[in-house]
């Protein structure tokens, strides 16, 4: 078995834990196939009947897939979609958990980044989230600051922080593979401050030019600064219009595996980092739905949750 088809393995028998008797999807696209070929390859040793179902790329995070994918998505026990713009925060995902599905997204994913790190020690990675989750899940206030200028106070209270373990073992839940975060949305409207992205950024990648300085003003992105980066990312929000600046996530990454290589999918599970998304938060318990949902990865950050440090300066204090 070559190394795509053992991170495959790991993928399907350990966290989504296919047993024999379930039914397993295979949601994939053009630039995906071949590790949507390795998933269906390794599944049909583990589970009663695979299929795979190609569709042509979405144009960004977000965008529902075409109503037969979402259809057949609620009639398996499995899905797993390795496709280039992520599916995770779309009505497609959300009525299949509630159908009963166990989803796994797989957005943005390439076989160098399924290879590296789909090989963690998952139970590893779900301790160290389970720790973060309970922190945050305490906390009332989140103050993010970094060496590049962030500096923002995001109100937390009463909101249910949300593990991403790599785990997918349960009817009806999901999260990403590769995994190991613990994120949560920010109460709407309250936050306010500064975030430097400075790692990467959702549907741009690694940021090369300057970082980008996101100004936040009661919960929404009122000015974009930056270099090349920051310009793109302008024209995305204003393509979608005034929801895309809402911010919708505030998340921890815990994988010991994960290192920033401009796959979103990779970069915000980094352990020792912190991101902050704009747009979409309905998957959080939010009430802002629009078809955007951009994550951007904070280096080096210091996080304290009211009077406990969880990040000093890129190192987890737990």
């Amino acid at each position: 078995m070559d190394a795509l088809h053992e991170a495959a393995l790991v993928a399907a028998r350990d966290c989504m834990g296919i047993q024999n008797h379930e039914t397993v999807l295979i949601v994939t696209d053009t630039p995906t196939r071949k590790i949507g070929q390795a998933l269906f390859d390794v599944c049909t040793d583990l589970c009663q009947e695979v299929f795979m179902l190609e569709m042509i790329p979405r144009q960004t995070n977000g965008e529902e897939p075409p109503e037969p994918v979402a259809e057949m998505m609620k009639m398996v026990d499995v899905v797993i979609a390795p496709t280039r713009m992520s599916i995770t925060h779309t009505n497609a995902r959300r009525n299949a958990c509630k159908a009963g599905t166990r989803v796994g997204t797989m957005p943005g994913i390439t076989e160098e980044v399924m290879i590296r790190t789909m090989r963690a020690d998952y139970h590893r990675v779900a301790r160290l989230t389970y720790q973060v989750r309970d922190i945050l899940n305490k906390g009332k206030i989140a103050h993010l600051t970094s060496p590049k200028g962030t500096d923002i106070v995001i109100p937390i209270e009463g909101i249910s922080a949300i593990a991403s373990t790599g785990l997918i073992l349960e009817r009806g839940t999901f999260g990403n593979l590769p995994s190991g975060e613990a994120y949560l949305m920010p109460e709407e409207g309250k936050a306010e401050g500064v975030f430097v992205v400075d790692g990467s950024m959702a549907g741009i990648g690694l940021i090369h030019d300057q970082p980008i300085r996101i100004t936040v003003e009661k919960g929404k992105a009122v000015k974009i600064e930056g270099g090349t980066e920051a310009r793109q990312l302008e024209a995305k929000i204003n393509e979608i219009g005034d929801l895309a600046r809402n911010l919708a996530e505030l998340g921890v990454g815990t994988n010991y595996m994960a290192k920033i290589t401009g796959k979103i999918l990779e970069d915000e599970k980094v352990l020792g980092t912190v991101h902050l998304a704009l747009g979409n938060n309905v998957s959080m318990g939010g009430t802002v739905n629009v078809p955007f949902h951009v994550d951007g990865v904070i280096q080096s950050p210091t996080l304290k949750i009211d009077d406990q440090v969880l990040l000093e300066n890129g190192k987890l204090m737990v």
